[in-house]
């Protein structure tokens, strides 16, 4: 049970784990998530304090996963972790939310996140950004139907442009310090912040903080394959969330420093801003270009992880077994990678019609995302009371602590994702609700067939 299967070989250290750790968190949600999480904050420190709070709170569900991924070490992850501690059905609505919003909806996002940054540069109209995300997820979607595939060094090295490209923003606002020039006045306008001074309206901040700190979750199932799974792990988890969260408040540091607070959270495209007000346009194509190579990247990876983990449980499922279809030839699962491609791009017609577009991306998954990290968080305490005697060759420190305060983070990002009803969060569980209604639907047949055979 607790043993690690045969497949997984214990052959990373720490230095190759840190790598994938940053690499796995590390995504274009940074250049998007900015803007909103300033809006909603008074002032400079606190926006930086936001930053540090959720590199804080996602080393604490890292350790978690850690010790998850560790004690029962399987390639289906947190879907693994919720079908051991809650049942099968847990196990259905978690692969149904990956398919129907999680991975649906980070593509959509990503989709919005490359077009209006190009259209920082280049004038496409009113509905540009839309249609050039939808292209984006056509074109990438028919290139994996192909059978075509960036391979795992394409992507290793595609990590390392957007780390350079965070870097960057980092020098353009030193650059801005030392050679004295003021935030850039053409930027500048009010901060219209409205909370109350007795609410910081903390959660809403959170929401997006979080988004740009998402990856944790899969970077802490490396621990089934660290050569010292105790001390590697969490130095290896320690190090790697130290290097996002130091990365993370430099890029706001140097937001802050180039636009301003008003101009942070008024920019649509804050990376293109800064630099080509640091570096002129030749530094704002240089930003358009990584932020469009890693939107592209991030999105074939969840493209193809996300129309396997759709496969998997659709050939689990017998009466969604016509997802669960392989195509020997091209070594793809096609009705599955179809189906992905046709609710991202409902999702981008979906985020036009609400103008929202990101932040209502943001918003629909938020809600289901922060549910089953809560139910996650929980599991973790569940299991080690269900099975005291595994093998758990990394435990979380300060055990029940850090589990109790990342449970309490994520309910509270949870509650703050659907307390101010918004369009997107509405859909989102409306969508969960529909796989609960599904999953009833299919227990009432699987009851029926045995009475028939009978």
């Amino acid at each position: 049970m607790s043993a690690a299967p045969a497949a997984l070989h214990r052959q990373l250290g720490v230095r190759h784990a840190v790598s994938l750790c940053v690499g796995m968190v590390i995504g274009a949600g940074i250049f998007k998530s900015t803007p909103i999480a300033a809006a909603n904050v008074p002032s400079d420190w606190a926006l930086l304090a936001v930053w540090v709070f959720g590199g804080a709170m996602s080393l604490a569900g890292a350790l978690c996963f850690a010790e998850l991924a560790a004690a029962f070490p399987d390639p289906g992850g947190d879907y693994f972790f919720l079908r051991k501690a809650y049942g099968a059905e847990a196990g259905f609505l978690f692969a149904w939310s990956r398919f129907a919003v999680i991975h649906t909806g980070s593509i959509a996002l990503l989709a919005f996140s490359f077009g209006d940054y190009l259209a920082a540069i280049v004038d496409l109209g009113p509905y540009g950004s839309a249609g050039l995300a939808a292209a984006t997820i056509v074109a990438l979607a028919a290139v994996n139907l192909a059978g075509l595939r960036f391979g795992i060094g394409t992507q290793v090295a595609l990590m390392y442009v957007v780390i350079g490209g965070l870097v960057c923003i980092g020098a353009a606002g030193v650059w801005l310090a030392v050679t004295g020039r003021p935030p850039d006045p053409r930027a500048q306008q009010p901060l219209l912040w409205s909370a109350s001074s007795h609410d910081l309206a903390l959660g809403p901040a959170l929401v997006f903080v979080f988004l740009a700190y998402g990856g944790w979750s899969d970077a802490a199932t490396l621990s089934a394959e660290m050569r010292d799974p105790q001390r590697g792990m969490k130095r290896a988890l320690v190090l790697g969330m130290s290097i996002v969260t130091v990365l993370y408040v430099l890029v706001n540091w140097a937001f802050l420093r180039g636009l301003g607070h008003g101009g942070l959270a008024g920019s649509n495209a804050p990376g293109a801003d800064l630099m080509r007000y640091a570096f002129g346009v030749l530094g704002e194509l240089a930003i358009v270009t990584v932020v469009a190579v890693t939107s592209i990247t991030s999105m074939n990876a969840i493209l193809i992880a996300g129309s396997r983990t759709t496969y998997a449980a659709a050939r689990d499922t017998e009466s969604l077994y016509h997802l669960g279809r392989w195509h020997a030839e091209r070594g793809t699962p096609y009705r599955a990678l179809v189906a992905i491609t046709i609710v991202a791009l409902a999702l981008v017609a979906f985020g036009t019609y609400t103008r929202g577009g990101f932040a209502t991306m943001v918003e629909y998954l938020s809600p289901v995302y922060w549910l089953f990290l809560t139910m996650s968080g929980v599991a973790l305490l569940v299991l080690r009371r269900r099975y005291p005697n595994a093998d758990r060759p990394f435990r979380v420190p300060f055990y029940p602590l850090v589990p109790i305060v990342f449970i309490a983070s994520s309910a509270y990002v949870l509650w703050s994702s659907i307390a101010d009803v918004r369009a997107g969060a509405v859909a989102g569980v409306a969508v969960l609700l529909v796989g609960v209604a599904l999953l009833l639907l299919l227990r009432a047949l699987a009851r029926r067939r045995p009475a028939r055979a009978q």
